[in-house]
């Protein structure tokens, strides 16, 4: 980190600038303390004392080496340091702490006297000190630490409020530094000693400690149970974790989309340009920035990996490994901060209440580096109510768990307080922006990262490749596999199939995967005896009821209240979340209270959709009208169903209605259930399954229809992937004939073509990064129809060539709504050559202001551009200033005040524009059309065929039968039949020519370096590198570059040709002139060499320059 300290730093961080410019530091101290010299003496601080300058203690407390010290004497031992507290609370005995331990510990302790005397703590709250025994009672895990003498015990430690820190010794500063969890202290501290500290503060926390603390966190953080906390064979966090892709976001706008459906746009995307950031680096800044980072704000899917980048970061802070410069770490999942919502107490009283080994902690701003992390923020049920006019600065005053929390967020408690809080991205408005100083998204796995955990995850590497390699082959299951607890699912399942443990079809779809996995969790009921008791139907008919209700209401999370509710028995909770061992998960809370939850939203909504398709065909009833809590049927009236198909009917109109798509998957999974494959899997799993009568053509055609009534095609995404799942895949096959074909353009395409297109393309193996609208654009449809019905394609590029398509203002107001689309990848816009004008400008600065946009390039050349659309761009930048570092507005009319309005965001310090381009700003650009760039050409005599003949000024060529008496020249064409221009093309020009004959002429451009010489290709324009040709004859068109042909099958033939280039673009198009003007062809390319005009003229063929 740069050494170099801004005010900013030390304001948000008294007393920690030290930390930030020594990070680098990474030399470990090797102390050996072998003599009483060695002995610190206790340091006495009163209140009101004053800070000298920060000893080397601070400087070298985040050197992340661990420390080699040696405690091999008696001697070493540190006298106690007194603080004041009004806890009155006895030690705990040695029989106490023994008693406490009823599971191998590797701890040698050879006398009582090793003990340590509880270290008390000033605060309101009056409870207790829990035993040992109760500490030790909730970690089975054995601690693996060695005391061998009873002189390495650390005496009680007290600080006493407002008290303020000399500078610490030297010895005291050595033995502040960090240590490493793999350091071998032979007399260390046991884990089940008493630790408190309080507001009186005094010096650093001890080594003693702080390793008490880490050790405490460490064995709670360093399992990763990826089914659930009861499983018996757990895996080492650090064994399996696979770095997740985490990068820096915007708070942006709520998106209206299933998650799955946000996972699923994420995987079409090309990998982003954006900076990954490792979890153990959220709280530091990235190159070119400068602002001290105090809150984080993490948002991301269910099940995408917030929590266990949390487990990492604290797992890496606990073992030593990262960010040693932060002293103490609290995590407070809401789950668990919700069972308190009805309390009143203290922060240092909230902190006893999960940290039981600590009593009664308060800490000073001055004193301690903590960091808070908020887990879940979308499961808090707690009223964060961050306009209250209730302040609190003392962490010893009372009030309800809300205020505190927002206090400690907004920075009234604990202002150098770090913050971290993780949020699914619908709850993550509910921390105010101003609040905020990063915010960071999780993106679960990308390709690599997908390979990678599975490699890590099943030991066979040949089986693991098998996995896959069957995962790839179905893009859907791929795509899902960006959530690392879909990788989870699929493992279980594919290990299981795969190694021939178990035969029968490989799941191709989500519904066979998630009931293959349903199979075999179920399976580990029957190993069970006290579950015999407990059938499979009324298991999950209890459990699917649960998880339907509570998909409605859009709760993950459940309480006692809500399984009673359901006919679940509390007391018996474990029974079922035994029988589905790893998709009900039971877990107790630091508080030691119970809260539910199924591993994954996605294993909730497959339960509720078998929930809801076993009602049907075992009941007859509709789980849409079946309880009276459900809001769904307060609009559609009960109702008797006949058939299956008009149960999916119902769902597939509720999930449409559904504003946020909270029923997308559900309704993929209930209508996966009723295929053939699937029933027979069921038929594995329950004894009954119901009988009905179902006809999957008419749910089809019914999804086909919907399909061609919504005038969206985004919102139509999921009925495909409701298709895929009952097996049609027509439409989109009919599309995909169409592109192969290359007949796209000039197909008239129904809205449900038009739907599956969309489907096709953000779907395709090929992942979106340029989108060129021309692909799409012809006769059939105007290009602002086209563009309409692609937007999510757009949405999902980061490179968008829109020039020169014919596009007018009406367009603006959809790339405005795509701009401001939550996360939005849109990077760049090429709008060039279209009739926008200063309308369309006004509409498209919409978008450029939001704060969700994040575009970088805006090309808006020849757009018709004034001095008034100037000055709306100049707003927009105003607005939103930090992303916007290109912008085109060559070939318009900003005249001398429109200019001066944009140059002054170039010199503005708060704005990214760096780049801006205003050159050929004439009146004429102003003018509609490509006649806005008309340029005049003549013919060159010099390098004309023999048997070409000039008129009309050198403005036509013919072909005559008589050779002409032209000179001897080096630059004429003497063989080929061509005539080159004298004028050179190095900006953007537009010419139009008029042909004639029935051999056909060539329109071309090319360098001026072509060859003269001889009947070799190298001389012909369009069979080289130097030249682009489009030859017209009256029966076809076709273009010619590098001696390739593509045939054109543009209808009907026009005389007219008109040509345009953009030379700095690349850009060459020819159009069809006539009473309108339809493009023939455009060719994306690189010019290297000025062009010049030429032609091929063939047997009694002519053209004109008009």
């Amino acid at each position: 980190m740069d050494k170099t300290k801004t005010s900013g730093d030390e304001d948000l961080f008294p007393g920690y600038s030290s930390v930030q410019q020594r990070r680098s530091e990474a030399e470990p101290s090797h102390v050996s303390m072998k003599s009483d010299a060695s002995m610190i003496q206790p340091v006495k601080f009163k209140s009101g004392d004053t800070r000298p300058g920060l000893s080397l203690v601070h400087q070298k407390r985040s050197e992340a080496e661990p420390s080699h010290v040696s405690m091999k004497s008696d001697t070493s031992m540190i006298q106690p340091v007194k603080f004041k507290s009004g806890d009155t609370r006895p030690g705990l005995s040695s029989g106490q702490w023994k008693r406490s331990d009823p599971e191998p510990s590797h701890v040698s302790m050879k006398s009582d006297t090793s003990m340590i005397q509880p270290v008390k703590f000033k605060s309101g709250d009056t409870r207790p000190a829990l035993s040992s025994i109760q500490w030790k009672r909730s970690d089975p895990e054995s601690s693996h630490v060695s005391m061998k003498s009873d002189a390495s015990m650390i005496q009680p430690v007290k600080f006493k409020s407002g008290d303020t820190r000399p500078g610490l010794s030297s010895v005291q500063q050595k033995r502040s530094e960090p240590e490493s969890s793999s350091v071998s202290m032979k007399r260390h501290i046991s884990m089940d000693q008493s630790i408190s500290l309080s507001g009186d503060a005094r010096p650093g926390l001890s080594n003693e400690v702080l390793n008490t603390f880490k050790l405490y966190l460490m064995k709670k953080f360093e399992c990763l149970y990826e089914g659930t906390v009861t499983q018996r064979n757990p895996s080492l966090l650090n064994e399996i974790y696979t770095e997740l892709y985490i990068t820096e976001s915007e708070r942006g706008e709520i998106s209206n989309e299933h998650e799955v459906r946000q996972i699923e746009t994420q995987s079409w995307r090309a990998a982003a340009e954006d900076i990954a950031i490792k979890c153990n680096d959220i709280f530091r800044a990235l190159p070119g920035q400068y602002k001290p980072i105090r809150t984080v704000l993490t948002k991301g899917v269910a099940g995408i990996g917030k929590t266990v980048s949390v487990q990492k970061f604290i797992l890496d802070w606990a073992e030593g490994k990262e960010n040693q410069d932060v002293q103490l770490i609290f995590p407070l999942p809401f789950r668990e901060l919700n069972l308190m919502k009805d309390k009143t107490l203290s922060l240092s009283g909230l902190l006893n209440y999960f940290f039981s080994k600590i009593k009664e902690l308060e800490i000073s701003v001055e004193e301690y580096k903590v960091l808070f992390i908020f887990d879940g923020l979308d499961e808090c049920r707690l009223s964060l109510d961050f306009k209250s006019k209730m302040k609190l600065c003392k962490i010893s005053k009372s009030a309800s768990v809300d205020v505190l929390l927002t206090n400690l967020i907004v920075g009234n408690l604990l202002p150098s307080a770090l913050i971290w809080i993780t949020s699914r991205p619908a709850a993550a408005d509910l921390i105010p922006s101003e609040c905020v100083h990063r915010v960071t998204e999780v993106q679960g796995f990308n390709d690599p990262q997908k390979e990678e955990y599975f490699r890590k995850r099943i030991s066979d590497q040949s089986l693991a490749n098998r996995i896959i390699s069957h995962l790839k082959s179905s893009r859907t299951l791929f795509n899902m596999c960006h959530i690392p607890v879909f990788c989870w699912i699929s493992a279980a399942v594919l290990e299981k199939m795969l190694s021939h443990a178990e035969s029968g079809e490989i799941p191709k779809t989500l519904t066979q995967m998630y009931t293959h996995f349903l199979i075999l969790q179920t399976n580990i009921k029957h190993q069970k005896d006290y579950e015999k008791k407990v059938t499979d139907e009324d298991m999950i008919l209890k459990l699917g009821k649960l998880a339907f209700q509570q998909l409605v209401k859009g709760n993950l999370i459940f309480y006692d209240e809500d399984l009673r509710e359901c006919g679940i028995d509390v007391t018996e909770a474990s029974v079922y979340s035994g029988l589905c061992t790893q998709i009900f998960r039971e877990e107790l809370g630091l508080y030691q209270g119970k809260v539910f939850s199924f591993v994954h939203l996605s294993l909730q909504e497959h339960l509720a959709a078998l929930y809801a398709h076993l009602s049907f065909t075992i009941n007859n009833i509709s789980v849409f009208d079946q309880t009276k809590h459900n809001l769904l049927s307060k609009i559609f009236k009960q109702k008797k169903y006949n058939s299956l198909s008009e149960l999916h009917q119902r769902a597939v109109n509720e999930a449409l209605q559904s504003k946020n798509g909270h029923l997308d998957l559900f309704v993929r999974f209930l209508l996966g259930l009723s295929v053939d494959s699937n029933q027979t899997l069921l038929r594995k799993l329950l004894t009954q399954t119901g009988s009905f009568s179902y006809n999957k053509e008419e749910t089809v055609q019914f999804i086909k229809q919907k399909i061609r009534e919504n005038r969206c095609p985004e919102k139509s995404i999921n009925l495909f992937h409701c298709l895929n799942e009952l097996g049609d895949d027509s439409l989109m096959q009919e599309i995909q004939d169409y592109l192969k074909s290359g007949e796209i353009r000039e197909t008239k395409l129904s809205s449900s073509q038009w739907s599956a297109l969309v489907f096709v393309l953000l779907t395709s193996e090929q992942k979106m990064d340029v989108f060129d609208l021309k692909l799409f654009v012809g006769k059939q449809h105007t290009a602002d129809e086209v563009l309409q019905n692609l937007l999510p394609v757009v949405k999902e590029s980061r490179s968008v060539r829109l020039c020169g398509c014919g596009l007018t203002a009406q367009s603006c107001e959809s790339l405005s709504s795509a701009l401001q689309s939550s996360n939005s990848v849109l990077r760049e816009i090429d709008l060039s050559n279209n009739d926008l004008k200063d309308t369309g400008v006004k509409l498209l600065s919409d978008g450029l202001k939001s704060t969700n946009c994040q575009l970088e390039i805006l090309r808006l050349s020849g757009c018709m551009v004034t001095e008034k659309g100037c000055r709306y761009v100049s707003l927009a930048l105003s607005s939103n200033p930090s992303h916007l570092r290109e912008l085109d507005l060559s070939y318009n009319h900003p005249g001398d005040s429109g200019v001066k309005l944009l140059s002054e965001k170039l010199e503005d310090s708060k704005c990214s524009l760096n780049k801006l381009i205003v050159d050929h700003g004439e009146e004429c650009r102003i003018t509609a059309g490509l006649k806005k760039w008309v340029c005049f050409f003549t013919l060159d005599p010099d390098t004309a065929n023999t048997r070409l003949i000039l008129s009309e000024q050198n403005r036509k060529v013919a072909n005559v039968e008589q050779y002409q008496p032209y000179l001897d020249d080096p630059v004429r064409f003497d063989m080929h039949l061509q005539v080159l221009c004298k004028e050179s093309v190095c900006g953007r020009c537009y010419w139009e020519t008029e042909w004639s004959g029935s051999d056909g002429v060539y329109i071309s451009v090319s360098y001026k370096s072509i060859s003269r010489k001889g009947w070799g290709k190298e001389c012909w324009f369009g069979y080289n590198d130097q030249s682009w040709s489009l030859f017209c004859s009256p029966d076809r068109y076709s273009f010619y570059h590098n001696d390739i042909e593509t045939c054109l099958p543009v209808k009907p033939i026009s005389s007219r040709i008109g040509v345009f280039v953009d030379h700095s673009a690349g850009t060459l198009s020819f159009y069809s002139v006539s009473d309108t003007m339809s493009l023939i062809h455009t060719e994306q390319t690189t010019f290297t060499q000025p062009l010049c005009p030429g032609f091929t003229v063939n047997l009694k063929s002519s053209v004109k320059l008009c």
